[in-house]
């Protein structure tokens, strides 16, 4: 038990706490845009052959954000420029800034371009189920998105050097001008083509722009070098691979998803990436909130060497967001198909299909703990530098899984693959958490909130669905799922805060604690 670094820690933690609030507001915010955005998707597409090619275009531009590290550049950028930022050497964190932004459009020019010639062999592979104008159609969107990648990756660079001198807001807020853009460029058109464009027009004005004024407003200094004997650019590629690696979990799972299910007929690809983006709407909220406002004061106990900190930080943040995805769990799961219903309407999605939906939601949802604790995990690793762990064990654990993939998919059709990425994941995350444990030396920090979680969670999933049960059968209207969903919702919130008081979690306990002291007043 270290005693010199406790003080040290309330610091980090009020700036966690203040910086969660930005997260959560402006994520709860984007993920709300983020709704209305899926409702444009399926009530303009539905679950048609435009909407599978839609979503199986985002495959081969997210595979080049990857390779680039695009999703991960905060991650890695961060310690190393915070690093000059302690040692009060700002014009070096900016040279190192410059060598990294030149380098990353010097090689997006060169890679979008093989990109982007390939993209007809490629799809090929993505999507082998696709028919032969399916493939012409979804090389033609792939090659409409692409360009938005290089947005998203400067963003990036620049979003993170805002994050490493703890300025939060615009990183924050950048995603809702993309989901705008989408929504505006689909609903001008009502096309999968229209939706692609405004991926463009959305990643240009939110990640890109808007970073890049406040930086320019805040002392951005981005010169024309390019030096890559920089002792810094080597540490970037030494950790930009592991980092890459292991970021490929989602990734994987994604084009999975989208390989098995291009041979379930039309219609496979869209339901489960609606019904995987409505699980994910939660998990962004509370999940990405903490893991983004927590990672710059994890590298900053990381470069102290505080590693026993660190895990009791990390744990101490994924406690909470643990207990708010398995209260999100028990809503989602039993009001899935009105969920569904109410965000994608009926005019282009039958019955039969919004009951699958609902299905590969709830199955979907039965790993929005795991994916959400992920996100805290694997930075904690990236906070020391030691992305190679959870590229490692992500990278076996995909490998291994894969036949998992192909057997639910071929036995169960879209639930078999959203029940093979839940079942991943949930290995991937048990993994990760046992591995920083023994890498920090830290104690064990859930085995005494995990087993009455499992409990509090099955019983409120299974009282709610007995009070489903005397509902009369649900007719798939709008009207109809509002007000079911607002109905089990309740009750599945309420019987999960009642048996967690019941069985003590201390997590629940904080959470409620300012509701009660205000109704006792």
């Amino acid at each position: 038990m270290p005693t010199a670094s406790a003080p040290p820690n309330s610091a980090p933690k009020s700036r966690i706490a203040v910086a969660s609030v930005i997260w959560g507001v402006a994520l709860l915010a984007s993920r709300l845009i983020g709704l209305v955005r899926q409702s444009a998707l399926g009530r303009s597409l539905g679950v048609s052959g435009s909407a599978d090619v839609y979503q199986a275009a985002f495959g081969i531009p997210d595979w080049f954000s990857t390779l680039l590290a695009g999703g991960a550049l905060s991650i890695v950028f961060i310690p190393i420029f915070s690093a000059h930022l302690a040692r009060g050497d700002e014009a070096r964190g900016w040279r190192t800034f410059s060598n990294m932004a030149n380098l990353l459009l010097l090689v997006m020019a060169v890679v979008g371009t093989a990109f982007w010639i390939a993209a007809p062999w490629l799809v090929g592979v993505l999507a082998p189920g696709f028919s032969g104008q399916q493939l012409i159609e979804l090389t033609h969107l792939t090659r409409i998105i692409l360009p938005a990648q290089a947005f998203h990756i400067i963003g990036g660079l620049l979003s993170a050097s805002l994050l490493a001198r703890d300025r939060h807001f615009v990183p924050a807020v950048a995603p809702l001008l993309y989901s705008v853009g989408i929504i505006a460029g689909g609903l001008i058109t009502g096309t999968a083509e229209g939706f692609a464009w405004g991926v463009v027009g959305g990643a240009f004005a939110g990640p890109f722009l808007l970073p890049l004024i406040v930086t320019l407003r805040g002392g951005l200094k981005w010169s024309p070098v390019l030096d890559l004997s920089d002792p810094d650019v080597r540490l970037y590629i030494t950790r930009w691979i592991p980092v890459l690696l292991g970021g490929s979990l989602v990734l994987l799972d994604d084009t999975l998803i989208a390989r098995f299910g291009s041979g379930l007929g039309e219609g496979a690809i869209a339901t489960l990436s609606y019904a995987k983006s409505l699980m994910r709407a939660p998990m962004g909220i509370f999940g990405a909130a903490v893991g983004f406002a927590a990672y710059p004061a994890l590298t900053r106990l990381a470069l102290t060497g505080k590693l026993v900190d660190l895990h009791d930080l990390t744990t101490t943040a994924t406690r909470r967001v643990l207990i708010l995805a398995c209260l999100s769990q028990v809503g989602l799961t039993v009001a899935a198909p009105e969920v569904a219903t109410l965000i994608y309407g009926t005019a282009r999605i039958d019955a039969a299909r919004m009951s699958e939906l609902g299905l590969c939601l709830a199955l979907f949802c039965s790993a929005l703990g795991p994916w959400s604790a992920q996100i805290m995990l694997s930075r904690a690793f990236y906070a020391q530098g030691k992305g190679w762990i959870p590229a490692r064990l992500g990278l076996l654990i995909m490998a291994l899984s894969t036949p998992l993939y192909w057997l639910l998919g071929k036995h169960f059709g879209a639930p078999g693959l959203a029940a093979a990425s839940s079942t991943t994941v949930t290995i991937s995350v048990c993994t990760l958490h046992f591995a920083l444990k023994r890498q920090t030396g830290g104690k064990a920090g859930y085995v005494d909130l995990l087993p009455r979680l499992l409990i509090v969670t099955a019983a409120a999933i299974a009282l709610t669905l007995g009070v489903r049960g005397w509902l009369p059968p649900s007719a798939f209207t709008n009207l109809d799922a509002l007000w079911r969903v607002a109905l089990l919702g309740s009750v599945g919130g309420v019987a999960f805060v009642a048996f967690g008081i019941a069985l003590r979690m201390p997590e629940l306990r904080e959470a409620l604690a300012p509701i009660l002291k205000r109704l006792r007043r």
